[in-house]
């Protein structure tokens, strides 16, 4: 043995002390966006089946759920708006009293420092589910770039401070820049979903959001799974048209595309931990199969460690707190 010559890597892991003195990644509470589910009506907070802990919430509940945000120090949240009417062109995301700039309005006037990202998309508010106008059974891509623009404009003037598209017409980043800007909200950023994928991982928030289609599926606009270099195009043509921020969604099956809008872009990188992701780790948690905490905070650094630089989790409540432990 004395002769013997090889690394002793394991002197770094000798102690929690040393261990954390070399860490090479951090997750921090400044890194968490929380995604809020509200609903039009009054005294409603309803848990969401496939979503353990996470609830839909009327205006008037809302205030009980930013004080705790706010007590966790989380300082971003992410706005999507469940209507009680819906219609084909989808008015209520654009409608001036829509409940998502009821909502962006509400949170300013009681926490003015939080940042609101408004999810900038049509499905919740279609009554056939899709993220664009409908025409002989086919999703129009230029007619619904309008009427994102004019949702954009809608949330930028509720005082939202990111306008966050998600619906993959191609082009929409440049048709909610143009909007922003002729509207005199040049300074107001766009959070692009610009590699969203046409994945199984977002059945739990169709629940939540009540954005099942009614007909087909996503795939003529979300991205196919099988495919990486798309991936940067899509990235690419959302930087080219102002996009200020890239969000890859869903992350865990994804850590790779991660990694190369990292490594391509220099724009910070956003990414989704989305529903199914969520309900997994909530399932498997409830039936002891997991440890809950040790898993989260595994999966989420996991995503850092890829090039993330921002995570927008419906874990970020119970991260905040484990972070403060």
């Amino acid at each position: 043995m004395k002769d013997m010559q090889f690394k002793r890597h394991r002197r770094l892991r000798s102690s929690a002390n040393m261990r954390a003195l070399v860490r090479e990644t951090h997750l921090h509470i400044d890194d968490l966006i929380y995604p809020i589910f509200v609903v039009e009506g009054e005294n409603i907070k309803k848990e969401i089946s496939s979503m353990p802990g996470i609830y839909n919430l009327s205006l008037d509940q809302l205030k009980g759920e930013m004080d705790e945000v706010v007590a966790l120090g989380i300082k971003s949240v992410l706005l999507f708006g469940v209507p009680n009417e819906k219609d084909a062109e989808g008015s209520g995301a654009f409608h001036n009293h829509g409940i998502v700039q009821e909502a962006t309005r509400l949170i300013k006037k009681m926490y003015p420092e939080i940042i609101i990202i408004a999810d900038t998309c049509l499905c919740e508010y279609t009554d056939h589910g899709h993220c664009g106008v409908i025409a002989d059974g086919k999703i129009l891509n230029d007619p619904s770039l309008d009427l994102l623009a004019k949702t954009a404009v809608s949330q930028a003037e509720a005082g939202a401070d990111i306008i966050a598209p998600s619906n993959m017409m191609d082009g929409f980043v440049a048709a909610i820049r143009k909007g922003l800007d002729e509207a005199g909200y040049e300074d107001i950023p766009i959070m692009s979903y610009a590699v969203k994928y046409a994945s199984a991982f977002y059945g739990p928030f169709r629940d939540a959001a009540g954005s099942t289609p009614q007909f087909g599926d996503r795939k003529t606009y979300q991205m196919d799974p099988a495919n990486r270099l798309e991936a940067l195009r899509e990235a690419e043509s959302d930087v080219e048209e102002g996009a200020d921020f890239l969000i890859v969604k869903p992350t865990l099956s994804y850590l790779d595309i991660v990694r190369d809008v990292k490594n391509e872009f220099n724009l910070p990188v956003v990414a989704y931990n989305v529903s199914g992701e969520y309900s997994l780790i909530k399932a498997a948690a409830q039936n002891g199969w997991v440890d809950e905490k040790t898993i989260v905070l595994e999966t989420l650094t996991s995503m850092k460690r890829a090039g993330s630089d921002l995570i927008i989790t419906y874990f970020a409540k119970d991260v905040a707190k484990w972070l403060a432990e």
